[in-house]
Protein backbone atom coordinates (compact mmCIF):
# COMPACT_ATOMS: atom_id res chain seq x y z
CA UNK A 1 0.00 0.00 0.00
CA UNK A 2 3.06 2.46 0.59
CA UNK A 3 4.20 1.74 -3.08
CA UNK A 4 1.10 2.76 -4.44
CA UNK A 5 0.71 5.89 -2.61
CA UNK A 6 4.43 6.64 -3.81
CA UNK A 7 3.76 6.33 -7.14
CA UNK A 8 0.34 7.72 -7.08
CA UNK A 9 1.88 11.29 -5.65
CA UNK A 10 4.89 11.08 -8.21
CA UNK A 11 2.23 10.38 -11.15
CA UNK A 12 -0.06 13.72 -9.93
CA UNK A 13 2.76 15.81 -9.11
CA UNK A 14 4.18 15.08 -13.03
CA UNK A 15 1.12 15.11 -14.68
CA UNK A 16 -0.40 18.13 -13.12
CA UNK A 17 2.27 20.41 -11.10
CA UNK A 18 -0.40 23.04 -10.97
CA UNK A 19 -2.50 20.66 -8.26
CA UNK A 20 -0.13 17.74 -7.42
CA UNK A 21 2.44 19.26 -5.38
CA UNK A 22 -0.50 21.10 -3.61
CA UNK A 23 -2.37 18.11 -2.94
CA UNK A 24 0.48 16.21 -2.03
CA UNK A 25 1.58 18.07 0.53
CA UNK A 26 -2.00 18.86 1.85
CA UNK A 27 -2.71 15.16 2.18
CA UNK A 28 0.54 14.75 3.95
CA UNK A 29 0.14 17.53 6.60
CA UNK A 30 -3.51 16.66 7.37
CA UNK A 31 -3.00 13.01 7.92
CA UNK A 32 0.10 13.46 9.99
CA UNK A 33 -1.89 16.59 12.62
CA UNK A 34 -4.40 14.07 12.66
CA UNK A 35 -2.17 11.15 13.95
CA UNK A 36 -0.50 12.86 15.72
CA UNK A 37 -3.28 14.78 17.94
CA UNK A 38 -3.03 14.35 21.56
CA UNK A 39 -6.10 12.46 23.40
CA UNK A 40 -6.11 9.69 20.54
CA UNK A 41 -6.51 6.49 21.35
CA UNK A 42 -4.75 3.74 19.90
CA UNK A 43 -7.78 2.23 18.50
CA UNK A 44 -9.02 5.47 16.80
CA UNK A 45 -5.51 5.91 15.14
CA UNK A 46 -5.42 2.80 13.34
CA UNK A 47 -8.87 3.69 12.16
CA UNK A 48 -7.29 7.16 10.85
CA UNK A 49 -4.71 5.23 9.34
CA UNK A 50 -7.48 2.43 7.21
CA UNK A 51 -8.92 5.34 6.07
CA UNK A 52 -5.78 7.04 4.85
CA UNK A 53 -4.79 3.66 3.06
CA UNK A 54 -8.15 3.36 1.64
CA UNK A 55 -8.75 6.49 0.20
CA UNK A 56 -5.09 6.37 -1.81
CA UNK A 57 -6.19 2.87 -2.79
CA UNK A 58 -9.96 4.01 -4.05
CA UNK A 59 -7.77 7.39 -5.70
CA UNK A 60 -5.30 4.72 -7.31
CA UNK A 61 -8.41 2.40 -8.67
CA UNK A 62 -9.94 5.69 -10.52
CA UNK A 63 -6.69 6.61 -11.52
CA UNK A 64 -5.68 3.28 -13.08
CA UNK A 65 -9.02 2.97 -14.69
CA UNK A 66 -8.97 6.39 -16.35
CA UNK A 67 -6.02 5.24 -18.18
CA UNK A 68 -6.88 1.69 -18.60
CA UNK A 69 -8.32 2.41 -22.17
CA UNK A 70 -6.08 5.11 -23.50
CA UNK A 71 -3.82 3.48 -26.23
CA UNK A 72 0.34 3.35 -24.96
CA UNK A 73 2.76 5.65 -25.32
CA UNK A 74 4.39 4.14 -28.14
CA UNK A 75 0.38 3.69 -30.26
CA UNK A 76 -0.03 7.45 -29.47
CA UNK A 77 3.65 8.25 -31.28
CA UNK A 78 3.22 5.94 -34.19
CA UNK A 79 -0.14 7.13 -34.72
CA UNK A 80 0.83 10.96 -34.79
CA UNK A 81 3.38 10.37 -36.71
CA UNK A 82 1.86 7.86 -39.54
CA UNK A 83 -0.83 10.71 -39.97
CA UNK A 84 1.41 13.33 -40.28
CA UNK A 85 5.40 13.72 -40.01
CA UNK A 86 4.91 17.51 -39.81
CA UNK A 87 2.72 19.48 -37.28
CA UNK A 88 2.07 22.93 -38.00
CA UNK A 89 2.08 23.59 -33.95
CA UNK A 90 2.98 21.42 -30.59
CA UNK A 91 1.42 22.70 -27.13
CA UNK A 92 3.89 22.18 -24.44
CA UNK A 93 2.48 22.89 -21.03
CA UNK A 94 4.15 24.61 -18.10
CA UNK A 95 5.53 23.82 -14.68
CA UNK A 96 6.46 26.50 -12.01
CA UNK A 97 9.77 27.62 -12.45
CA UNK A 98 12.30 28.18 -9.20
CA UNK A 99 15.20 30.16 -9.79
CA UNK A 100 17.98 29.54 -10.42
CA UNK A 101 17.20 26.73 -12.32
CA UNK A 102 14.63 24.00 -14.13
CA UNK A 103 13.87 21.44 -12.77
CA UNK A 104 13.69 17.95 -14.70
CA UNK A 105 9.66 17.76 -15.71
CA UNK A 106 10.25 21.68 -17.68
CA UNK A 107 13.70 20.34 -18.57
CA UNK A 108 12.60 17.54 -20.25
CA UNK A 109 9.32 18.79 -21.73
CA UNK A 110 11.21 21.96 -23.53
CA UNK A 111 14.12 19.28 -24.61
CA UNK A 112 11.95 17.17 -26.10
CA UNK A 113 9.57 20.49 -28.01
CA UNK A 114 12.81 21.19 -29.42
CA UNK A 115 14.01 18.27 -30.11
CA UNK A 116 10.51 17.92 -31.89
CA UNK A 117 11.26 21.08 -34.36
CA UNK A 118 14.96 20.23 -34.90
CA UNK A 119 14.21 17.21 -36.67
CA UNK A 120 11.63 18.45 -38.74
CA UNK A 121 8.33 17.09 -37.04
CA UNK A 122 6.60 20.82 -35.97
CA UNK A 123 6.96 23.93 -37.48
CA UNK A 124 6.20 26.15 -34.80
CA UNK A 125 6.00 25.28 -30.20
CA UNK A 126 3.34 26.77 -28.40
CA UNK A 127 4.67 27.46 -24.72
CA UNK A 128 2.00 27.14 -22.21
CA UNK A 129 1.68 28.32 -18.48
CA UNK A 130 0.86 31.87 -16.14
CA UNK A 131 2.56 32.77 -12.96
CA UNK A 132 0.73 29.72 -11.36
CA UNK A 133 2.76 28.97 -7.69
CA UNK A 134 5.82 31.12 -8.68
CA UNK A 135 6.30 35.14 -9.52
CA UNK A 136 7.15 33.83 -13.27
CA UNK A 137 5.17 33.08 -16.02
CA UNK A 138 5.52 29.34 -17.36
CA UNK A 139 5.46 30.05 -21.08
CA UNK A 140 7.91 32.88 -20.63
CA UNK A 141 10.29 31.10 -19.23
CA UNK A 142 10.28 27.98 -21.63
CA UNK A 143 10.73 30.77 -24.52
CA UNK A 144 13.57 31.81 -23.32
CA UNK A 145 15.82 28.05 -22.87
CA UNK A 146 13.74 27.03 -26.35
CA UNK A 147 15.35 30.15 -28.00
CA UNK A 148 18.88 29.58 -26.20
CA UNK A 149 18.46 26.27 -27.59
CA UNK A 150 18.00 27.28 -31.14
CA UNK A 151 14.56 27.83 -31.72
CA UNK A 152 13.71 30.52 -33.93
CA UNK A 153 11.65 33.55 -31.59
CA UNK A 154 9.46 33.40 -34.25
CA UNK A 155 8.54 30.17 -34.36
CA UNK A 156 8.02 30.08 -30.71
CA UNK A 157 3.93 31.13 -29.53
CA UNK A 158 2.98 31.48 -25.78
CA UNK A 159 -0.08 31.22 -24.27
CA UNK A 160 -0.06 33.08 -20.61
CA UNK A 161 -3.73 32.30 -19.34
CA UNK A 162 -3.69 28.31 -18.65
CA UNK A 163 -3.41 28.08 -14.76
CA UNK A 164 -4.47 24.07 -15.12
CA UNK A 165 -3.14 21.12 -17.68
CA UNK A 166 -6.69 21.20 -19.15
CA UNK A 167 -6.46 25.22 -19.50
CA UNK A 168 -3.06 24.32 -21.02
CA UNK A 169 -4.56 22.48 -24.05
CA UNK A 170 -7.70 24.24 -24.70
CA UNK A 171 -6.44 28.20 -24.50
CA UNK A 172 -3.10 26.82 -26.82
CA UNK A 173 -5.47 25.07 -28.82
CA UNK A 174 -7.59 27.95 -29.12
CA UNK A 175 -4.49 30.20 -29.76
CA UNK A 176 -3.41 27.22 -32.74
CA UNK A 177 -6.92 28.27 -34.45
CA UNK A 178 -6.68 31.39 -34.27
CA UNK A 179 -3.07 31.28 -36.04
CA UNK A 180 -4.36 29.01 -38.51
CA UNK A 181 -2.95 26.16 -37.33
CA UNK A 182 -4.22 23.12 -38.83
CA UNK A 183 -2.53 20.29 -37.60
CA UNK A 184 -1.73 20.41 -33.61
CA UNK A 185 -0.31 17.46 -31.27
CA UNK A 186 0.42 17.54 -27.39
CA UNK A 187 4.09 16.99 -26.57
CA UNK A 188 4.56 16.37 -23.22
CA UNK A 189 5.68 13.47 -20.62
CA UNK A 190 4.09 10.01 -20.98
CA UNK A 191 2.09 10.00 -17.50
CA UNK A 192 0.32 13.54 -19.02
CA UNK A 193 -0.48 12.78 -22.03
CA UNK A 194 -2.58 9.99 -21.10
CA UNK A 195 -4.15 11.77 -18.44
CA UNK A 196 -5.24 14.32 -20.27
CA UNK A 197 -6.24 11.70 -23.19
CA UNK A 198 -10.12 11.95 -22.80
CA UNK A 199 -10.24 15.89 -22.15
CA UNK A 200 -8.41 16.22 -25.57
CA UNK A 201 -10.65 13.76 -27.38
CA UNK A 202 -13.65 15.42 -25.53
CA UNK A 203 -12.97 19.17 -26.24
CA UNK A 204 -10.92 18.84 -29.67
CA UNK A 205 -11.67 17.51 -32.62
CA UNK A 206 -8.00 17.00 -34.60
CA UNK A 207 -5.31 17.42 -31.64
CA UNK A 208 -2.72 14.25 -31.91
CA UNK A 209 -0.08 13.32 -29.54
CA UNK A 210 3.87 13.11 -29.44
CA UNK A 211 3.97 12.35 -25.78
CA UNK A 212 8.19 12.05 -24.73
CA UNK A 213 10.46 9.05 -25.91
CA UNK A 214 12.83 8.51 -23.21
CA UNK A 215 14.97 6.19 -25.47
CA UNK A 216 15.48 9.10 -27.51
CA UNK A 217 15.77 12.33 -24.31
CA UNK A 218 18.45 10.17 -22.87
CA UNK A 219 20.72 10.58 -26.50
CA UNK A 220 19.81 14.40 -26.28
CA UNK A 221 22.33 16.84 -24.31
CA UNK A 222 21.02 17.75 -21.03
CA UNK A 223 23.07 21.00 -20.50
CA UNK A 224 20.91 23.73 -19.19
CA UNK A 225 21.25 27.14 -20.79
CA UNK A 226 21.56 30.27 -18.72
CA UNK A 227 18.54 32.74 -19.24
CA UNK A 228 18.23 35.94 -18.04
CA UNK A 229 15.02 35.21 -15.62
CA UNK A 230 15.19 38.21 -13.70
CA UNK A 231 13.60 40.36 -15.49
CA UNK A 232 10.84 38.47 -16.12
CA UNK A 233 9.80 37.85 -12.54
CA UNK A 234 6.40 39.71 -11.40
CA UNK A 235 6.66 42.09 -8.56
CA UNK A 236 3.98 41.71 -5.56
CA UNK A 237 2.97 38.09 -6.93
CA UNK A 238 0.08 36.39 -5.37
CA UNK A 239 0.26 32.55 -6.06
CA UNK A 240 -2.92 30.25 -6.94
CA UNK A 241 -3.53 29.27 -3.46
CA UNK A 242 -3.37 32.59 -1.86
CA UNK A 243 -5.93 33.26 -4.41
CA UNK A 244 -8.02 30.26 -4.65
CA UNK A 245 -9.43 27.84 -2.08
CA UNK A 246 -8.99 24.11 -2.38
CA UNK A 247 -11.57 22.88 -3.89
CA UNK A 248 -11.79 26.18 -6.77
CA UNK A 249 -8.62 24.67 -7.49
CA UNK A 250 -9.50 21.59 -7.82
CA UNK A 251 -12.51 22.30 -10.24
CA UNK A 252 -9.72 24.58 -12.39
CA UNK A 253 -7.87 21.34 -12.81
CA UNK A 254 -10.78 19.67 -13.90
CA UNK A 255 -11.41 22.29 -16.27
CA UNK A 256 -14.24 23.78 -14.50
CA UNK A 257 -13.38 27.03 -15.10
CA UNK A 258 -13.10 27.01 -18.66
CA UNK A 259 -15.27 28.38 -20.72
CA UNK A 260 -15.55 26.48 -24.06
CA UNK A 261 -18.39 28.33 -25.90
CA UNK A 262 -15.82 31.44 -26.06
Amino acid sequence: MVEISVLLSLGIVLALPEYGYDLVSRLNDNWKNMISLPGKSKSKRHLIRFLKYSLIFIASTVLISCLWFVPTVKKLSSRSLKDTTVYDAIIVPGVPFNPPTWDRVMQMRVLWATHLYKTGHTKNIIMSGSSVYSPFVEAKIMKLYAIKMGVPVNHIFIEEQAEHSTENIWYSYKLAKANGFKKVALASDPFQTRLLYSFVKEHTKDMQFLPIIFDTLKTLSHAEPKINYDSLRIPNFVALPDRQGYWQRLRGTMGKHIDFKE
